[in-house]
Parts: C-alpha cells; structure tokens; sequence
C-alpha cells in the first residue's frame, strides 16, 4: 500500500482520486492491515498513516459526539478527509421530510472536523415502483436541497438506477451535489453511467464501489481476504474515470468489503490497473 496521498493522475490525464474504504472498524483486519496487537482505538490512526480517506458507515446509524469528532480528528493528520452518511433518521426514516434539527445537528457536529471534513453522504435504498417514484422523491428532496448550509460537500446516492435521468441531475447540479457513482449488481455499469450526459453534478465526484452483499456473504464473513475476481469490473471503472472525468478533477472513492471480500485488496488492485502502462491512453478532457 503507498502513502497517505491522493493517486497521482498520469500525465495523459484522468481524474485525481481520494481512495478509502467504507468503515475502518473492522477487527478482522487485525493481523493483517493493523498491527496484531491493535486495539479498535487503535485502528483509524493506524488507517491513516496509509490511506488519506475513509467513509464513516457508523453515522449512519447513530448520530456522532461531538467527543467522538475531536477523537477521529486528533488522530488523523491534517491531509486526511473523512466522508460520512448522514443519519439514516434523515435518509430512511423520515426521507427529508422534519428533520430539519436532526439535520443541522449532524452538520454542526461534523464540521467540528473542520478541513478534514470531506463529503457528507445521502444515501437512499431501492423504491419500489408502488413505494415512491421519482417525482415523488424530487418533491421530498427539492426543499431539503433548498435549505442545505454553505461549507460542507454533500453527495446523494440512489439505487433506482432509471431515476438517473435530467429531473434528477439537473436538480443535482442546482444545488452543488454529486451523485454518487456506485457499483451494485442492480445499476448501471460503471461506462455507462459516466458516459451519460449530465451526471457530474457537482466540483466533485463520489464513488461507492458496494457490491453484492448477499452473494458473497455466502462465501464469507471474514473481510480480510479476496474472494471474487474484481479485475475486469476495475478495468471497466479505470476505462470510465479517464474517458468520462477531467485531469485533476477531485474524486472520492470508498471500497466495501462486500465488493470483493477485503476492501483494502481492492483498492490495491485498483491502484495497480490505475498505473499499468498504457491504461492513460483512454485519456481524459
């Protein structure tokens, strides 16, 4: 694994790329990422002093301290960004809808991450047809974009996969928010999507490489080794970021465990099909 950094855009161009996992709270990585007599208190500092980025899952669940920011804060150097997910109380519960205080709170806490707060993610599930079209999601998004604060990056993530079309984007690009590219065996894959007219919304990209958690939860529980293949889909996502996003621009990417069985493997292949030669020549505007 190579330093702290951003990947370095080759010379041909492509996009500069902020790669980390989805979590770092993971104790079968002990052994084997951290150190074998790590402790979970241990385990963010040593994740920065490899990797630059990492998106928090556990505010998703519950909302942070304001302890528990100075805590991840003290700990990571002064280059490292933390991404979060709002509060699924916001997301899922109440979808956008009262819970404006909920909201400013979770901000406010995160911000006292000050320049290492990186994008704030709002992530949906999969609707079903008689649960919420798109029209009825814009009408619950439109007013929550119009009271999002100044300062902080958010990026939205859907997983209707035919919601990705001009009503969406274009409210999107209004307002300054990225969608969130993901990899998931029911979306669009990964050339497809960033080929299409529109969807960089945003001064940055957001990328989610998820996977098929059920599938390979039947493989295994244990996320400190790889157990599916991932080269060609990365191909695909290489071939994608440096045909479809500009040189230098900014982009955030989380592996999770369920993309291949150890995130931290996938973002070392990653890295590996970014810098073999000849992978620039698919080039980048």
């Amino acid at each position: 694994m190579d330093s702290p950094e951003p990947v370095r855009t080759p010379p041909a161009g492509g996009p500069r790329l902020w790669l980390g996992t989805s979590s770092w709270s993971h104790a079968s990585w002990v052994g084997h990422f951290y150190p074998k007599d790590s402790g979970p208190g241990d385990y963010i500092r040593h994740y920065a002093e490899t990797l630059p980025t990492v998106e928090i899952d556990a505010t998703f669940y519950r909302e942070p301290t304001a302890s528990m920011v100075s805590g991840w804060k003290e700990k990571t150097p002064e280059s490292f960004r933390f991404a979060a997910k709002v509060p699924r109380v916001i997301t899922h519960e109440k979808l956008l809808v009262d819970c404006d205080e909920e909201f400013k709170r979770f901000v406010s806490v995160m911000e006292g991450l000050g320049d290492r707060l990186g994008p704030l993610l709002l992530q949906f599930r999969y609707f079903r047809k008689n649960e919420m079209s798109l029209d009825d999601f814009l009408a619950r998004l439109r007013p929550f974009l119009e009271r999002l604060p100044g300062g902080p990056r958010f990026a939205l993530e859907v997983r209707n996969k035919t919601w990705v079309q001009a009503p969406l984007l274009d409210l999107l690009s209004k307002h300054g928010v990225a969608l969130t590219w993901i990899d998931h065996p029911w979306f669009l894959d990964p050339e497809t999507l960033l080929s299409r007219p529109g969807t960089r919304t945003a001064e940055f990209g957001y990328v989610r490489w998820l996977g098929d958690r059920v599938a390979i939860e039947k493989i295994t529980t244990e996320w400190n080794r790889t157990v599916i293949d991932r080269t060609a889909r990365l191909q695909a996502w290489v071939r994608a970021l440096r045909s479809s996003v500009p040189r230098e621009f900014p982009v955030f990417g989380y592996f999770n465990n369920h993309f291949a069985g150890y995130s931290i493997e996938s973002i070392d292949l990653f890295r590996r099909l970014w810098r073999e030669p000849g992978s620039e020549s698919a080039g980048g505007s």
